[in-house]
């Protein structure tokens, strides 16, 4: 069982510690217990319960009218809020929720009904994209356990691939245009690669998945890869350094100068300019619209 501090349950969900006091002597919404040097803490039950409360109370339900549902009833109206609410803060911390209890259900009922409302491109950009951030925030420092982490993103990994594979099938036409995925040697985090070659599928273009952790001297030596074709990079975090950058660059400037590159991932913000400053015939794509219309001129 995880123990958790009154910082930790302010972390998580947005309400003050002080604020948590007072509801903990008016309402006894979570009783903390303590260890043996009679330090206080809260467990797993305790944090999700008040992840539930946070959620309702947010929505604008009073605190003193939730803390008379009992621990189904919350569970039962968090859900049904998570599913009707177009409000991706809404989803987003019920993903947390469903992420701490390890609960595969509530987990797919919840983006099922997102992506039903908005389409899986929205989904991914508003509730996914943003949910992710906040979990690599919260095992870095940790807050919470890695394996809780792991688990959310491999449904999320799963629900792209499904998604993947259905357009696969339905794709009837192409553009006679090859685009080829991958990350440089040592990134993983391929999420969003799956995500932006989704995008480039539903478009009609050929795409090559050569995935994480590419080494960039087997590109060299892959046949058939000319100036027609192009290319498309994540970059997540070990090309966060300069040298890095400037190794990249260089290794697409020597073997790839005149194939368009399209460059994406959470760490290319601040490395944007040097990056298209730098390397030749490239673009920095920060959501799937730029993408979208970087297709369209194609």
């Amino acid at each position: 069982m995880s123990q958790y501090s009154i910082s930790d349950l302010e972390k998580l969900s947005g309400i003050k510690a002080h604020t948590l006091r007072m509801w903990e002597r008016r309402y006894e919404i979570i009783k903390p217990r303590r260890t043996g040097t009679n330090i206080r803490f809260y467990s797993d039950s305790d944090l999700r319960k008040l992840l539930n409360i946070a959620i309702l109370n947010n929505s604008g339900l009073r605190i003193s009218k939730i803390a008379q549902f009992s621990d189904d009833e919350l569970r039962s109206r968090v859900i049904d809020l998570s599913v009707g609410s177009v409000d991706p803060e809404v989803q987003i911390e019920s993903l947390v929720v469903a992420m701490l209890a390890l609960d595969e259900s509530k987990f797919l009922t919840i983006i099922n009904g997102s992506i039903s409302n908005r389409g899986i491109e929205d989904t991914f950009e508003s509730v996914i994209l943003p949910f992710l951030d906040r979990i690599g925030v919260l095992c870095e420092n940790g807050t919470i356990n890695p394996v809780q982490g792991h688990f959310i993103s491999n449904l999320i990994r799963q629900k792209l691939i499904v998604a993947i594979d259905k357009e696969n099938e339905e794709q009837m036409s192409a553009t006679g245009h090859r685009m080829i995925f991958f990350m440089p040697e040592n990134e993983w985090q391929e999420m969003g690669l799956l995500f932006y070659s989704l995008i480039a599928r539903k478009a009609g273009i050929d795409v090559v998945y050569l995935g994480a952790s590419v080494p960039l001297d087997s590109l060299k030596n892959m046949y058939h890869i000319d100036d027609n074709d192009m290319l498309f990079l994540s970059l997540d975090s070990t090309c966060n350094k300069q040298k890095d950058i400037d190794i990249l660059v260089s290794f697409l400037n020597s073997n790839f100068y005149n194939t368009l590159k399209i460059i994406a991932g959470p760490r290319v913000d601040n490395k944007a300019e040097g990056i298209s400053k730098e390397l030749n015939n490239s673009k920095i794509v920060y959501t799937s619209s730029m993408f979208i219309d970087i297709l369209r001129e194609i």
